[in-house]
């Protein structure tokens, strides 16, 4: 069935072509796993004939890689490279003629062009005839299919994204809820180390930083749902393993491989929110969604400190395993995959297996091998981290912050005890001021970001730009360090206990507009390639959260908690002028280091 052509409207793109123009050569070289693809991004009649093409060549490549001779191989691919090269200079150099208004807004390539430079010498024979209802590609049944997920009833829908939010709420608190168990857990195994046993909380975003490297190619080959199930289960199995743990060794250990696994809904669940909404009704659902990695990390030590005065502290990874477990079960009966390709994959399997045609092909197979796919998605975010000056730099800022975070989990546990003398039942309290911080916050980020974006641009008189997003991150970088100030010298001089806690309310205030500014306006920056910007960044951060708490304590013995805290306030204000400088010449940056061909 015909899709009617839906045209892309001119972006700020980090390449300066429009959102359609990046689209459609990702598409024709294969790597579009950022491409919205339930939104109906569909081809015009030269379009479809150059990406069948392209599939086409693709396809008998890979056969005559099996059987032609390695120098033969190597002779074909630069013949490849310049054709495909070729074709897209003339899609550049069109776009640069339509803006300069010297030509009508119309592709020139001709079919025969394209087929040259995509496949040359390659049949054209029926396909010309036959574009746009070819019996062989197979799509949406129309505008209403029940199979798209944007079509599901609301409540199939908000089943699936409640469960996809409390997963991803679950896994990230269960990476600090031990952490005001530390004493005890100390005790146990003979710790003697003050750094081990940080480690032992940190270790677990070790594992954030390795599972978005290998579960994000994973799931753009096999699907969504299916690692959503694996990698639930491998948590609750590894939770099991973190409270029936003996020695030090294997409590780090099963950590570690809980913080892998249990990086999937983290990694995944954004994708699948945007499988699900469409864009004008995303705001509210990503900032439900958003909450969890955020404020999870914080609120877990509240409970986990009660629980483990009261039943010990195997007793809070046995409840993370009941939680975990319970939601597991409950995805294996009611989620359904959103990932178009992966639908549209398995209904091509269907139709080959009804009809017995072989040629049928889902219209978003781009032809590459499992293989291809996965070296090209793993390599991609490294590109993009390497590459691209604002993603460099936000993600060390972002790092920076996110090791504060975790420093500050494993040092206000034995602060709280040893200056103002509480219980391990108290000292999760202790944590609440961040909480309350980071919720003040994302309220008002997720009610003034857009309205500020707009008056901007109409004030301005132009369209909307990413550096919009900034304004709100000026205030966390001021907030940030005033909290660690705060909070540092308000424990050492040994005043009541609610002054520190304040000190972290900013911070946590400063925390989040940091993190929310600084993701959206990555997002809105990397339009094609936003999935691998914040994998990107995600890496980076856990790696900092990781290791940055292990310089804790060491730092505060020799320093005090005044000075202690005043250093990481100096650290913070050296970065605070990253947002001014992207401010003022982040548009210059985006279009000067264009990232493209990933």
């Amino acid at each position: 069935m015909a899709v009617p052509v839906r045209r892309a409207s001119i972006v700020h793109s980090p390449t300066g072509l429009s959102e359609r123009d990046i689209q459609l050569e990702a598409v024709m070289d294969g790597h579009d796993a950022d491409i919205p693809c339930n939104d109906g991004f569909v081809l015009n009649p030269d379009e479809e004939l150059q990406l069948r093409r392209s599939i086409s060549l693709r396809h008998e490549r890979a056969k005559l890689s099996r059987t032609n001779t390695a120098e033969s191989q190597k002779s074909e691919k630069p013949v490849l490279k310049r054709t495909v090269s070729n074709m897209f200079e003339k899609v550049r150099s069109r776009k640069s003629t339509i803006d300069s208004g010297s030509a009508p807004p119309r592709p020139q390539l001709t079919l025969k062009e394209l087929e040259d430079a995509v496949a040359p010498g390659s049949r054209t024979s029926e396909e010309k005839d036959n574009i746009d209802e070819d019996p062989n590609t197979v799509w949406w049944d129309g505008p209403d299919d029940p199979e798209n997920p944007r079509n599901w009833s609301p409540i199939l829908k908000w089943s699936n994204i409640a469960l996809i939010s409390c997963i991803t709420l679950l896994t990230p608190l269960a990476s600090s809820i031990c952490a005001p168990a530390m004493p005890e857990i100390m005790k146990e195994f003979g710790i003697k180390s003050s750094s081990l046993a940080a480690f032992t909380v940190s270790v677990y975003v070790l594992g954030f930083a390795l599972g978005p490297l290998v579960i994000a190619p994973l799931s753009e080959v096999y699907g969504r749902v299916p690692l959503y199930h694996i990698c639930n289960t491998c948590f609750v199995l590894c939770t099991v393993g973190c409270a029936k743990a003996q020695n030090t060794g294997m409590l780090i250990a099963f950590r570690f491989l809980c913080g892998v696994f249990g990086s999937c809904p983290i990694t995944n669940g954004g994708g699948s929110i945007h499988d699900l909404v469409p864009a004008e009704k995303r705001g509210k659902v990503a900032g439900v969604f958003g909450m969890g990695p955020l404020l999870g990390p914080i609120i877990g030590p509240i409970g986990g400190g009660f629980l483990a005065q009261a039943k010990g502290w195997r007793w809070v990874f046995w409840l993370i395993t009941i939680a975990s477990g319970f939601f597991t079960i409950t995805c294996y009966i009611c989620i359904r995959e959103t990932y178009a390709p992966a639908i549209l994959e398995r209904k091509t399997r269907r139709l080959r297996a009804k009809t017995g045609n072989p040629e049928l092909r889902s219209k978003l197979d781009t032809g590459r091998t499992k293989y291809d796919l996965l070296r090209h998605s793993i390599a991609r975010p490294l590109k993009i981290l390497f590459r691209s000056p604002i993603v460099i730099s936000f993600s060390i800022y972002l790092a920076v912050v996110y090791g504060y975070i975790y420093l500050l989990f494993t040092t206000i546990t034995p602060m709280y005890t040893s200056v103002y003398h509480w219980n391990t039942g108290m000292t999760g309290l202790a944590y609440l001021g961040m909480g309350l911080g980071s919720f003040f916050s994302l309220i008002i980020f997720s009610h003034f970001s857009d309205s500020l974006m707009q008056k901007r641009a109409a004030l301005d008189h132009a369209a909307i730009k990413p550096e919009y997003r900034l304004p709100p991150l000026i205030y966390g970088a001021i907030l940030l360090p005033i909290g660690l100030f705060w909070y540092g010298w308000s424990a050492d001089a040994k005043v009541h206990w609610i002054m520190p806690i304040i000190g972290t309310v900013w911070m946590g205030m400063g925390i989040l507009l940091i993190f929310m500014c600084t993701l959206t306006y990555i997002v809105d920056s990397f339009t094609l390639y936003a999935a691998s910007a914040l994998a990107a960044n995600t890496v980076l951060r856990s790696i900092f959260g990781a290791f940055l708490p292990l310089a804790g304590t060491p730092m505060y013995n020799k320093l005090g908690i005044g000075w202690g805290n005043s250093l990481l306030g100096f650290i913070a204000i050296a970065l605070a002028p990253i947002p001014l400088v992207f401010s003022r010449y982040g548009e210059y940056l985006r279009t000067r280091y264009e990232i493209k061909n990933l």
